[in-house]
């Protein structure tokens, strides 16, 4: 079983699993499925609001499609999250990223 398969296995059971679902976002964003992942880092983030590092690979993800307006918004949002839960060094990681993006 192929882990796309897998981490659905595990979603469908759960479907708010928080790492599955930021797994299943990376798998799709690996495979180059922008689109796919976007979906999927929606859902992690609309249930899970300061699941931090989904903002920076949502950015990383959006970024990389040359969707920099895109990213730059979910830098900012990002940003709130690591403050909101006293992770500096994701903030500092996406502050230094939307700096590159201006």
């Amino acid at each position: 079983m192929d882990r796309v398969s897998m981490l659905n296995e595990v979603l469908s059971q759960n479907p708010d699993d928080a790492f599955a679902r930021y797994g299943l976002a990376m798998e799709h964003a690996r495979l180059g499925e922008v689109e796919r992942a976007l979906e999927e880092f929606g859902k992690l983030l609309s249930v899970h609001p300061d699941y931090t590092a989904g903002y920076f690979m949502a950015a990383q993800t959006l970024a990389n499609a040359q969707r920099l307006e895109e990213a730059r918004r979910m830098l900012v949002d990002g940003i709130a999250s690591a403050r909101r839960t006293g992770n500096s060094h994701a903030q500092s990681e996406m502050t230094a990223m939307l700096e590159e993006l201006k």
